[in-house]
C-alpha cells in the first residue's frame, strides 16, 4: 500500500496524468480495494505487471527509476557539506569520500579497519586505499614513468603483494581500467586533470590513487578543490581530507612533460613530482560489485565488513 500512497503525492500523479495523458500507459480499470473484476492491461507500455499493485509499482519505478546507490548500504548517505559521501561532480555515477574524518573505514583481507573506501564507481564497485604503508620502494627502479611498461611498482604490487593476499580477499578483486595519463603540475583546471589523467588507461587488479582522486578527497573545495588550490593551501587543506598522512607517499599520475618524473604526496600534505626514490606504497584496488556489506557503520572502531 506505500506505492499506492505515494501516487497521491503531486510527483507522482503528475506522472500518472502525464503517462495516460500521451498514452505511454495503458490502464483499462484499476482500483484501491481488493477486486476479483480489475483487469490490468499495459501492454502499449512494454512493462509486463498483470495486478494492480504490480502496476503501479512499475509506474512508480518508471517514473522515478532508482539511483545506483538504492538498495546499498550507502543509500542515505550522501552528504553536501562536512565529512561524507559526496556525489561527485565530474564523473557521472561517481561518489566520494570526502573530509578529515568520513565513516569509510573496511575491513578487507582480514585487516581490520586497515583500509578506506576511497569512491563508489558507476558500476558499484568499491575503490579502497590501504592507509598503513606496506614499505618504501622506487615507483620504476629505472625512472621510468610509464606504469603501463610495467613499471617496477606495478609489477610487484600485482605479483607478489597481489600473491600474499588471503583467498577471500582474491575473490573479492576486480581488474579494472586505470587511469594513468600524465598530468600537468599545479594545474588549476580540475576537469583538464581529470581529462588528462583518463587519456591513457591500464587494465590491472592492484595501483595506487590519483592525483584528483587525493583532492577530491577533499571537502573544502573553495580553498583545495584543484591542484594548484591544494598547494597553495596545503597548510589548511591537509586538515579537510581523510587522505592526508604525515609521510611522503606515491600515487598514480605520472608528470607531463617527460618520462622520468611521476607525483608524490608529502608529509605537508603537497602533491608534487619527484624522480627515482623509494617512497612510502599505499595499495588502491576495486572490490566487485557482488560483495556485500554484511555488518559496521564504517567509524574506525566499527569498520563495514565484507563478504
Amino acid at each position: 500500500m506505500n506505492k499506492i500512497k505515494k501516487l497521491f503525492k503531486n510527483r507522482i500523479f503528475l506522472c500518472l496524468f502525464t503517462a495516460l495523458l500521451v498514452g505511454s500507459i495503458t490502464v483499462k480499470a484499476a482500483t484501491y480495494f481488493p477486486s476479483n473484476n480489475v483487469i490490468y492491461d499495459n501492454s502499449e507500455s512494454g512493462l509486463k505487471s498483470a495486478d494492480v499493485q504490480g502496476a503501479i509499482d512499475e509506474l512508480y519505478n518508471k517514473c522515478f527509476p532508482p539511483g545506483p546507490l538504492d538498495g546499498t548500504i550507502f543509500e542515505d548517505k550522501v552528504v553536501t557539506s562536512g565529512d561524507g559521501l559526496y556525489k561527485d561532480e565530474y564523473d557521472d555515477g561517481r561518489y566520494f569520500y570526502k573530509g578529515a574524518n568520513p565513516n569509510n573505514y573496511v575491513t578487507f583481507n582480514n585487516e581490520e579497519a586497515g583500509w578506506r573506501i576511497v569512491s563508489i564507481e558507476p558500476d558499484m564497485t568499491i575503490k579502497i586505499m590501504r592507509i598503513a604503508s606496506i614499505g618504501e620502494q622506487y615507483w620504476d627502479t629505472i625512472g621510468n614513468n610509464n606504469w603501463a611498461r610495467p613499471a617496477s611498482l606495478n609489477t610487484y604490487l600485482n605479483g607478489t603483494y597481489y600473491n600474499g593476499l588471503n583467498a577471500t580477499a582474491k575473490s573479492q578483486i576486480v581488474a579494472k581500467d586505470w587511469s594513468i595519463g600524465a598530468v600537468t603540475n599545479d594545474n588549476n583546471n580540475m576537469a583538464n586533470t581529470i581529462s588528462n589523467e583518463n587519456y591513457k588507461k591500464w587494465n590491472g587488479k592492484v595501483a595506487l590513487v590519483t592525483v584528483s582522486e587525493y583532492i577530491r578527497s577533499n571537502s573544502n573545495k573553495s580553498n583545495c578543490g584543484s591542484f594548484s588550490l591544494n598547494n597553495n593551501n596545503y597548510s589548511s587543506c591537509k586538515n579537510t581530507t581523510w587522505m592526508y598522512i604525515n609521510d611522503y607517499w606515491w600515487i598514480l599520475t605520472p608528470c607531463a612533460g617527460d618520462s622520468y618524473h611521476t607525483f608524490r604526496v608529502y608529509s605537508n600534505g603537497r602533491v608534487d613530482y619527484y624522480g627515482n626514490d623509494d617512497y612510502a606504497v599505499r595499495p588502491s584496488l576495486y572490490l566487485s560489485s557482488e560483495v556485500q556489506i554484511t555488518g559496521g557503520t564504517g567509524t574506525q572502531n566499527n569498520p563495514y565488513i565484507i563478504e
